[in-house]
């Protein structure tokens, strides 16, 4: 399964959970998309509750099948702290989620092309690979040539609220990752156990 390039908005509604996580997408209409949106909905099954929350950090990082079940894979092998927390640690060091919690782009979709397009470098390298999984006390920030990027100045001058295990100067537009997240600061509407679930049963 590829990678959801279609409306966040409308996907957000069928999950009933903000993708972007400002709660925006919920904001006018919490009922799913499609002419039946407004019926009773349907009780979902524990198969059922485990897909949605497996869907909804899916839909969230913007990963295909195929990525979030090797993150998955790579999460379940770490044997320093449990399945769950290691998977949400893994989808928050990734390169384009930095660049989103760093304030240098408004999405994560944003972020990702920003990486893609070759406009980021991490400790003084350039990265184009948004799945490029960060370590601990590196330094991300963009080409000389980049550093004029209009989007990127927009997204800055807003003043978006970071991170913090993230330290980021935003006159050179640099950050640096500083530490790994606590479970409190990441989505309280993502049960990350009912995850490991659907896959412990898939695989």
């Amino acid at each position: 399964m590829s990678r959801y390039t279609g409306p966040v908005w409308k996907k957000s509604r069928r999950l009933g959970y903000s993708i972007l996580e400002t709660g925006k997408e919920l904001s006018k209409r919490q009922t799913i998309p499609g002419q039946h949106g407004d019926a009773k909905p349907k009780k979902k099954t524990e198969y059922g509750i485990q897909m949605t929350e497996k869907q909804k950090l899916r839909f969230q990082y913007g990963l295909s099948e195929k990525q979030f079940r090797r993150f998955f894979t790579i999460a379940k092998a770490d044997k320093t702290q449990s399945t769950g927390i290691a998977l949400l640690v893994l989808l928050e060091s990734r390169l384009d989620n930095l660049v989103y919690r760093m304030g240098f782009a408004s999405t994560r979709r944003q972020a990702r092309q920003l990486v893609t397009h070759g406009h980021v470098t991490v400790n003084g390298k350039k990265v184009d690979i948004p799945s490029y999984i960060v370590e601990l006390g590196s330094v991300i920030s963009f080409k000389e040539t980049s550093k004029n990027l209009k989007v990127v100045k927009e997204v800055v001058d807003s003043k978006p609220t970071l991170k913090a295990y993230v330290e980021v100067d935003a006159n050179k537009l640099e950050g640096k990752y500083v530490r790994y997240p606590d479970r409190k600061e990441l989505s309280s509407d993502v049960n990350e156990a009912q995850v490991i679930e659907y896959y412990n049963r898939k695989l």
